[in-house]
């Protein structure tokens, strides 16, 4: 007489251990890439999309990609001082580094724009939940935290605000649409819309310290609003001051994976090339469109089209 209850249950462990496997493979394909650490409560610094009565306010910290990379999420601490339902929305932007899509012989308004982001984003690269193109949720790490200095009105070379009390808030990010882009230094500015308040991003030590992983060249923290776009200040040179002036990063980090392979953005073969390298690096194109978080293969292929038309 067969043991069917045997063999069911050796039938269901060789299920649960292919999905197991299928599960830690794709988990493997995708990391932790860029990490600036644990807050230090120096500084916060506003974020904030425009409203009525407020003004869009951008802050922006660099990072460094060694090779093409396909990114996949990213999260954001920062300070709120209203529930953390009220986080109705966030937006992502990744810039280049001036003088990358700058008018670059224009009369600035600040003291440098040397090390600075781009006077724009790059529109590829811009994420946004109201566009479905990213989701994100919310955690509360700290009921209270007190950032020692802020900068949040007014932003023009003065000294930095009083000090700032709230609920220490890590948002979760995952990119629907990942964002692909091919090796460089880049800046990494995150908005969050707060209904009744606003998003302080926190800084994070500068040097990097662990947990956070160091950045070559790392850079200081910039912000601007919309009165001087397309200009920034750098927050600790130029609006905090003193001497020395401080510098910030600020807390962050990016997930995803390098691609082994990538065709080169504007070379004829580059989507051949790309795919080619995607198919060999993940097992198949449809594996690497799941590894990736890819809605199908087609938004893959659109997706590095767009990237190789660069």
């Amino acid at each position: 007489m067969r043991n069917y209850r045997n063999e069911k249950l050796f039938g269901a462990f060789l299920v649960l251990a292919a999905m197991f496997f299928s599960a830690g493979a794709a988990a493997q394909e995708t990391q932790v890439l860029v990490n600036t650490g644990n807050t230090d409560g120096k500084l916060g610094a506003l974020s904030r999309p425009a409203s009525v009565n407020k003004l869009e306010t951008e802050t922006a910290d660099d990072f460094v990609l060694s090779q093409t990379t396909v990114l996949t999420g990213a999260t954001i601490t920062g300070l709120v001082t209203t529930p953390l339902a009220n986080i109705s929305n966030v937006e992502i932007e990744i810039y280049h580094r001036f003088p990358e899509d700058s008018v670059a012989n224009r009369t600035p308004q600040v003291p440098t724009r040397l090390n600075s982001p781009s006077d724009v984003e790059i529109d590829s690269a811009t994420r946004n939940g109201n566009n479905h193109t990213l989701r994100f949720s919310t955690e509360l790490l700290n009921p209270t935290l007190a950032a020692q200095q802020t900068v949040v009105n007014n932003i023009s070379p003065k000294q930095g605000e009083p000090a700032v009390t709230g609920a220490e808030v890590e948002i979760t990010v995952i990119f629907t649409s990942p964002i692909v882009l091919p090796a460089g230094h880049y800046f990494f500015r995150p908005e969050v819309q707060v209904n009744g308040g606003d998003f302080l991003f926190l800084s994070a030590p500068k040097p990097i310290v662990a947990p956070g992983q160091a950045i070559a060249g790392d850079l200081q923290a910039w912000i601007r609003n919309s009165k001087l776009s397309p200009d920034w200040l750098r927050i600790g040179a130029d609006i905090i001051g003193g001497n020395p002036a401080p510098a910030f990063n600020m807390t962050f980090s990016l997930s995803g994976a390098k691609l082994e392979s990538a065709g080169t953005p504007g070379a004829e073969d580059c989507h051949d090339v790309t795919l080619s390298g995607l198919a060999e690096q993940f097992g198949g194109v449809n594996s690497a469109a799941s590894a990736l978080g890819f809605s199908s293969v087609q938004a893959l292929q659109n997706s590095f089209r767009a990237f190789c038309a660069q």
